[in-house]
């Protein structure tokens, strides 16, 4: 995990350093560099720290981060980890919430669709699957803004307010950006689900279970599913990823104040230290994920907890 967040690190800094343009030029105003010479120019390039080579940055930055300073903002002077912390829980929020129905809604729709295999209940989830795994989510996310939004006024297309604050107005604005989120994580898992089922029902040991007379629930769910549950454990795992990745664009289509839409504007003004800070975090969350996914295989098959 170190070594990968280390990876992650290098080719994070260097990637935003090598956008083309010059984050001063946003930072002052056309003013600004109407009225002040080259010199001071140099002096704020100076203060900011962008006038030393990429390798002194980086050292200056991960010293930094390793004592839990993540930096301080180029545009606006503050402190990234205070940006963070204030909107890091509403892209938990949404994609937890996301995460958790995917899982609830996705895996019984695999595991219906692998045991009524060759029916038209097959049929559907399977197309339904295909179809949600294909549909970009910023497509979809302005297909909701335009019906439920604008055509039907149902519910609010932009913003976040707090539960603790409006519960209700909370759950009315998450409703849409948490279906964008949620629709292509069911899909990945009913198809990852109903492949896996398929292939741990031709076991013999499921035939076995049958041939003892016990109950379709029973053979399906204590011999079944979690023997066949790794593989979709493993890719909730990666649609964790693309929760948070997929958060860029939810959370700017409905302007939603959280770490994606941290990330784009960092990235629209060149914030360095923001668009780094963000992405670490984030990917130490994956990395995190990740490894509790690792840890989890052991309780599901016996045989890799004493192999």
């Amino acid at each position: 995990m170190i070594l990968v967040l280390l990876i992650v690190t290098i080719i994070v800094f260097l990637m935003v350093r090598l956008l083309p343009g010059d984050p001063i030029l946003i930072y002052l105003t056309q003013q600004d560099l109407e009225e002040i010479t080259q010199e001071q120019v140099d002096i704020i390039r100076h203060n900011l720290g962008l006038d030393r080579s990429l390798f002194v940055q980086y050292i200056d930055w991960i010293g930094n981060v390793a004592t839990g300073d993540l930096g301080t903002s180029i545009i606006h002077r503050g402190k990234v980890g205070d940006d963070i912390k204030r909107r890091l829980p509403i892209t938990l929020h949404l994609g937890g919430l996301a995460f958790i129905i995917s899982i609830i809604v996705g895996i019984p729709m695999g595991v219906i669709a692998a045991v009524r295999r060759g029916t038209w209940l097959d049929s559907v989830l399977t197309s339904l699957g295909n179809l949600g795994i294909t549909i970009p989510v910023f497509w979809l996310g302005i297909l909701l803004i335009y019906a439920f939004g604008l055509k039907l006024d149902w519910l609010p297309i932009f913003g976040y307010t707090s539960p603790f604050k409006d519960f209700w107005l909370n759950t009315q604005q998450i409703i849409l950006p948490v279906f964008c989120l949620t629709i292509p994580a069911i899909a990945s898992a009913v198809r990852m689900t109903r492949s896996s089922m398929l292939e741990v029902m031709r076991q013999d040991y499921i035939r076995t279970a049958w041939s003892k007379g016990l109950r379709e629930r029973a053979v399906i769910m204590r011999h079944g599913l979690k023997n066949g549950l790794i593989p979709v454990v493993t890719l909730k795992g990666v649609t964790l990823a693309a929760i948070v990745g997929g958060s860029v664009l939810v959370e700017t289509v409905f302007s939603i104040p959280g770490m994606g839409r941290l990330a784009v504007e960092g990235l629209n003004s060149q914030d360095y230290a923001v668009v780094q800070g963000v992405i670490l975090v984030i990917g130490t969350i994956v990395l995190f994920i990740n490894l509790l996914i690792d840890l989890s295989y052991g309780w599901l098959d016996p045989r890799v907890r004493f192999g």
